[in-house]
């Protein structure tokens, strides 16, 4: 493990480190740092929950604290993208811990309250923007924000962005960008779409690549447990109620889903709650607030709204409804076994989903076994595909879209140090 202090960072810096809890540097922050601190362009891989965040923001801080300037109205010095709001709001929450002391003012724009409530935090001059894209286009178009001072532009997730159709948005934003300034790109995963990207956004960039890009952290236990369809609802109640599972997260790929699965695990006795797109921003923070402070312990998400969420101590990752996208496998199983502790992911597969679960094999280079332990396991399930299941499955297989609703942010706005709310 690699010391913090051996990694140029000031002193501020290295004292807000320590007050946060954290001694070592991660393999991605200990990679990521001394090239951030350099000014180089960046792009970088890492499994989910290995320390990215503070890994871009601790030197964009230090490069920012040793300019000492002062904010000017409604055009940043650094911008952060995120995928959805939940991210965004996270990160907002490491720039809190990780600035204390430091003269530096930062908002957190998406959608949820008013626009002009964002304006007027904008017009008080802030040093960095951490934005959804269609809330920071919408800054952009109405000229509340100007991005034509921004020294550093932050990717954050970017696999995810590429997903949930931000392309367009994210190249209109670098079109506008200094000719000088820095591009950081940071994504759990490496596909075909985040190599085109970072080729054309990126000048001459240092890569960090932890785990192979595609890799899921080595502390996951990963099971499948194979169904028919009409038993995966008594199987997952019949999982959650298991005394080992002490926190976990489930993945259906619907709301409506979400929604009946609260339901029906409610009625069993057990505490849970759902997490989607179609909650409004405050309740998806009581909801989120509830998961964290244990009261209550199951928590049911689809894949957009789960993104950004940071938990301690989840127990265990239980994929509902088997992702259409493998990459999003990788994205759901990481809010366990992070930071070196241990975790489970278990899937409940039916027999037109096991393409699905061959293409998360192949991606994350694992064979998943087979749990046979447990009361309704499908022994006719085929091994592999017939050229009868094969049709069903690739009908099943459909491009995930989010809705654009999902990005119509909240805002949160903070300040370095001392704290700057929008009221």
């Amino acid at each position: 493990m690699t010391s913090f202090d051996t990694l140029g960072l000031s002193a501020q810096l290295l004292y807000s480190i320590k007050d946060a809890g954290f001694t070592e540097a991660t393999a991605v922050q200990a990679g990521t740092i001394p090239l951030l601190l350099e000014g180089r362009d960046l792009l970088g891989t890492a499994q989910t929950g290995g320390g990215k965040t503070a890994a871009y923001l601790l030197p964009m801080l230090h490069r920012l604290a040793e300019k000492a300037e002062a904010p000017i109205p409604g055009k940043p010095r650094v911008l952060i993208l995120a995928p959805t709001r939940e991210l965004a709001s996270q990160i907002g929450e490491a720039l809190r811990q990780f600035s204390k002391g430091l003269k530096l003012f930062y908002t957190v724009i998406y959608g949820g309250t008013p626009f002009m409530t964002q304006r007027k935090v904008l017009e008080r001059g802030v040093h960095i923007v951490v934005a959804t894209p269609g809330r920071l286009m919408d800054h952009v178009r109405r000229r509340t924000l100007s991005v034509d001072r921004i020294d550093c532009f932050m990717l954050d997730e970017a696999d995810r962005m590429l997903d949930m159709g931000f392309i367009n948005d994210v190249k209109e934003v670098a079109k506008m960008l200094p000719p000088e300034h820095q591009t950081v790109m940071f994504s759990a995963t490496m596909n075909k779409g985040v190599r085109t990207l970072s080729a054309q956004l990126l000048k001459n960039p240092g890569l960090v690549e932890i785990g192979q890009g595609n890799a899921v952290a080595s502390t996951i236990d990963h099971r499948v447990m194979r169904v028919k369809g009409p038993d995966k609802k008594s199987l997952l109640l019949h999982l959650l109620a298991r005394p080992e599972i002490a926190r976990v997260l489930v993945f259906t790929r619907t709301k409506a889903m979400a929604d009946t699965l609260v339901g029906d695990v409610k009625r069993a006795g057990l505490k849970a709650d759902a997490i989607h797109g179609d909650l409004e921003q405050s309740m998806r923070q009581k909801v989120l607030r509830n998961f964290r402070d244990g009261q209550i312990n199951i928590l049911i998400a689809t894949d957009v709204a789960a993104r950004g969420i940071d938990v301690p101590d989840i127990t265990h990752v239980i994929n509902f409804d088997m992702p259409l996208e493998a990459d999003a496998y990788v994205h759901r199983v990481g809010r366990t076994g992070r930071a070196g502790a241990t975790g489970v992911a278990l899937s409940i597969c039916v027999a037109n989903e096991l393409n699905l679960l061959r293409q998360i094999e192949t991606l994350i280079g694992i064979k998943v076994p087979v749990d046979v332990d447990q009361p309704f396991h499908d022994d006719r399930a085929p091994t592999r595909l017939t050229p009868t299941n094969a049709k069903h499955v690739r009908s099943a297989r459909k491009p995930f879209k989010a809705s654009g609703r999902n990005d119509r942010p909240a805002n949160d706005a903070y300040s370095g140090g001392r704290q700057r709310r929008s009221a």
